[in-house]
């Protein structure tokens, strides 16, 4: 009989109900200071590292290959059969290659890597769902058959507060930050399907107009098809919240959810004051 886990990294945006739900085990970055290390979501939340930007801004190290190992150590251990593992772009970090190369350590264990060529909630909701089809007893192999299927209903798009930050983790593509900044682009940004890097797909100048352009981003996809709403943020709850009001006038849309701070590793790239929606058609 298959046991089947389900794993990703803490670049992953879900909810804490969703993550014990379906038990999906979370392998932490680390956040690097001048003075300290921290473990991504253990000793270091999000707000804390939107907060310290203000003074330092941080580097990030991906998952340690011995929390990957002692990973698949614990689930030979309880007898998993399976692994479904659920990764950030391996156009922004090496993880995913570092959990492909433990994986093929243990042959009692048959895994599917699958790099999200994105991140954050991206990585989350293809999770829930994997978690569902699990409840729902489906087989190992008609999962992640539906996998790439997934992804293609996904449609996911940021707003920075500044390009500060972006500009220096190296993240924002051909846009100049100082002149961005002072002609006050705020520019829609998005992930690209063939090396899952992050691009400006469009310029807008202003901040509320950005932030509206995200809404009508969404009405484009919805008038196509049904859609749920996922939206995310760097230490602007209250931005966020208004974005969700307006994204419920949208008939279309049929659930909006408001999943809360972008990770600590996201947010070191992304910086405060960035705002995410993720579409997903139904």
């Amino acid at each position: 009989m298959e046991k089947i886990a389900l794993i990703t990294d803490s670049a992953c945006d879900i909810d804490e109900e969703t993550i014990k739900k379906y038990q999906i085990h979370v392998l932490p970055f680390k956040i690097l200071y001048k003075e300290r290390e921290f473990t991504d979501g253990i000793d270091i939340t999000p707000v804390e590292v939107y907060v310290n930007m203000k003074t330092e801004i941080p580097k990030s190290s991906q998952p340690s290959m011995e929390d990957i190992e002692n990973l698949y150590k614990k689930l030979e251990k309880e007898n998993y059969t399976h692994v479904i593992s659920i990764n950030i772009s391996s156009g922004i970090s090496g993880t995913v290659n570092a959990v492909d190369l433990i994986s093929k350590e243990f042959k009692n264990i048959k895994t599917f890597m699958y790099d999200t060529k994105s991140t954050s909630v991206i990585q989350g909701i293809i999770l829930k769902k994997c978690g569902e089809l699990i409840r729902a007893g489906k087989e190992f192999d008609e999962i992640v058959k539906q996998i790439p299927d997934m992804k293609k209903k996904l449609r996911l798009y940021f707003v920075f507060g500044t390009l500060e930050y972006a500009i220096k983790g190296g993240r924002i593509g051909k846009i100049p930050g100082t002149i961005g900044d002072i002609l006050n682009i705020k520019p829609i940004v998005s992930f690209d399907d063939e090396f899952g890097q992050c691009y400006t797909c469009e310029k807008i100048r202003g901040r509320m107009k950005s932030i509206n352009r995200l809404i009508e981003l969404g009405e484009k996809i919805s008038d196509k098809n049904s859609c749920d709403a996922y939206v995310i943020h760097g230490n602007v709850e209250e931005e966020a919240l208004k974005v969700c009001e307006k994204l419920r006038k949208n008939p279309r849309i049929r659930n909006v959810y408001l999943i809360g701070q972008i990770s600590a590793i996201v947010g070191v790239y992304c910086g405060p004051g960035t705002v995410g929606v993720c579409y997903s058609e139904i």
